[in-house]
């Protein structure tokens, strides 16, 4: 997903998925440890202090502290994450503000191709 991501200038949560979003899908399986996808630590790095990170994840409890320790060790910020996620879709649930603003926004990108559009923001 290329292009440009027009915000507001008020705070934000920004909801992750784990696998196949920010690191690569199953590598904790697969490779015997986790890889962050290219991109991932700059975007991350745009994110506003001000805003929210939360992460989901199908990752069961059994592999939380490894997961954590990755996330830790490569300076992932986020401030909530939940494990043992149903795999299914995401479904985002947000109102309109009375001003026409939407408040909900939701973007699907290819697994294991961190490619989100720039932020800009309103001023």
């Amino acid at each position: 997903m290329e292009g440009l991501l027009s915000l507001s200038t008020l705070p934000k949560t920004w909801v992750f998925d784990l696998d196949g979003t920010i690191l690569r899908h199953n590598g904790y399986k697969i490779d015997g440890e986790d890889t962050l996808l290219p991109g991932v630590k700059e975007y991350f790095a745009e994110i506003p202090l001000d805003d929210k990170i939360v992460i989901f994840t199908s990752r069961k409890e059994e592999y939380k502290k490894l997961t954590l320790e990755f996330l830790e060790r490569h300076s992932i910020r986020y401030d909530e994450i939940l494990f043992n996620m149903p795999m299914g879709e995401r479904i985002l649930v947000n109102d309109r503000k009375p001003s026409g603003l939407d408040m909900a926004v939701a973007m699907n990108i290819d697994r294991d191709k961190f490619a989100l559009p720039q932020i800009v923001r309103e001023k």
